[in-house]
């Protein structure tokens, strides 16, 4: 067993969102093994804040840029390198989305889906009551 630095266990995440022709999307994007879709989450890296982290986060897997909502949305737990990660979940409005050629991830796919879809779709199903309180506190 290979020992990690303790801050590999707090994590980070943001559920990218958008409005769309008046409808609140979700934007989802497959693993890096395209095994099922995730959300963009990360370790929170030393010298950044958990929205910053996440934000990211969202670059790198999502190729997409945007406005990370300071408050959280809640938090979950998941087991990874023999120990318990926490992630805390952050909404973020997006407001760009790079083209394929410059996103660095971009063997991941992404779609956007309807909160109901996405809580559907999603791995993770700690996140689903989170997407289920987000449009609520968005207005």
């Amino acid at each position: 067993m290979r020992i990690r630095p303790a801050y590999y266990y707090t994590q980070s995440a943001v559920i990218p969102y958008r409005y769309h022709k008046g409808a609140l999307q979700i934007l989802i994007v497959s693993s890096s093994k395209n095994h099922h879709w995730v959300i963009p989450k990360g370790i929170k890296e030393p010298g950044m804040t958990p929205p910053q982290s996440a934000a990211q986060e969202a670059y790198e897997e999502a190729g997409v840029r945007g406005k990370v909502k300071s408050k959280i949305l809640g938090s979950y737990h998941y087991p990874k390198w023999e120990a318990v990660c926490r992630v805390d979940v952050y909404a973020m409005e997006v407001t760009d989305v790079l083209e394929k050629s410059q996103w660095e991830e971009s063997h991941r796919q992404r779609q956007w889906v309807s909160p109901s879809q996405a809580a559907d779709q999603l791995r993770e199903k700690a996140l689903a009551p989170m997407i289920k309180k987000l449009e609520p506190q968005l207005k």
